[in-house]
């Protein structure tokens, strides 16, 4: 992870689904590195490869995907949960951890 003008710049490793949620006042942006990556909205699918990008608008319900491993970079303001407005035992990061 790496800061940049209070945006958090993440290398993120992806498989299986993420749950379905939202971040109220936050937009994120997932660029795909490596691999095949989806983001799914409750209208639409939207699937990825190395090089595209999506932009999650805020307060849009959406959760992520991958079948197989894929490497995603991801945008954020600095210190969203990455659950944004649910708390799950096995995806929600822990504050302030770097790995």
């Amino acid at each position: 992870m790496a800061g940049l003008n209070g945006q958090e710049v993440k290398l993120v490793k992806a498989q299986g689904t993420f749950p379905c949620h939202h971040h109220e006042d936050v937009e994120e942006m997932f660029l795909v590195w490596r691999g095949r990556f989806r983001v799914e909205f409750r209208d639409r699918v939207v699937e990825l490869g190395p090089g595209e990008m999506v932009v999650v608008p805020r307060g849009v319900e959406h959760r992520t995907a991958a079948d197989d491993e894929a490497e995603v970079i991801l945008l954020e303001p600095a210190g969203v949960v990455n659950t944004g407005d649910i708390v799950d035992e096995k995806f929600t990061a822990p504050s302030g951890v770097r790995i």
